[in-house]
């Protein structure tokens, strides 16, 4: 029998948060993956390529895993009771429930991130705390049943971490040998920690209007189920 992954994707996603784990899910044995929306219309990745999800909330099919990725549209995300509700209802029924990037906020606001710990973009990581999750900095952190991601690029890390846990070790390396994930960044700028200070405070400043926007609709939601 083959195993189910769902990726959700939404107008806004960041679409390597999403092509990344897709790429190796796609390439493990048996696996049926599914691109789920709201209905199956094509939408813009945050990069503006156009996606063509497969399923819609209404036909998908019963899933192994759901993973949430993050982007810019992870805002209204945050908001939309049909998506919220529809990773509640589906949470049960899973093996897996993860996400990559800014996705973890989405479950946060779907109430699932209480008392377990979680990862997510360093620019977000702070916003983790108010759900009543424990920020890790771990590129892929595993708490139960529960796997995120940290920013972007780690979705491929994740990807091959799951890979490994579903179907071994060896399953996992001859992914990674099949795409030459070999990572060897040409600077060590991909961390707040490691980059040159001009450089990440260049990147915070850009950063800067997207984060208050999201802190403040982080303080909204938490107030109104305090």
């Amino acid at each position: 029998m083959g195993y189910r992954f769902g990726l959700l994707v939404f107008p806004g996603v960041q679409q390597l948060d999403l092509t990344g784990p897709y790429e190796i899910f796609a390439a493990a044995p048996g696996a049926e993956v599914h691109l789920i929306s709201k209905s199956r219309a094509p939408l813009a990745a945050s990069s503006g390529l156009m996606l063509q999800p497969t399923a819609s909330f209404a036909d998908c099919p019963k899933l192994d895993l759901l993973c949430v990725p993050g982007g810019s549209g992870v805002d209204a995300l945050m908001e939309d009771a049909e998506t919220l509700d529809f990773i509640r209802a589906s949470a049960p029924e899973l093996r897996y429930l993860t996400s990559v990037c800014t996705g973890a906020l989405v479950l946060g606001a779907a109430g699932l991130l209480q008392g377990r710990r979680a990862a997510t973009h360093w620019n977000a990581r702070h916003l983790l705390a108010s759900f009543g999750a424990t920020p890790d900095a771990g590129r892929v952190v595993r708490d139960g049943t529960l796997i995120t991601a940290g920013g972007v690029t780690s979705g491929i890390d994740f990807g091959l971490a799951v890979v490994a846990e579903i179907h071994g070790r060896a399953e996992a390396e001859r992914i990674q040998l099949y795409l030459e994930y070999a990572p060897a960044p040409p600077f060590a700028a991909g961390r707040p920690e490691e980059a040159p200070p001009e450089v990440l405070a260049a990147a915070q400043a850009a950063l800067a209007p997207g984060r208050r926007a999201r802190e403040a609709i982080v303080a909204r939601l938490t107030a109104s189920t305090g």
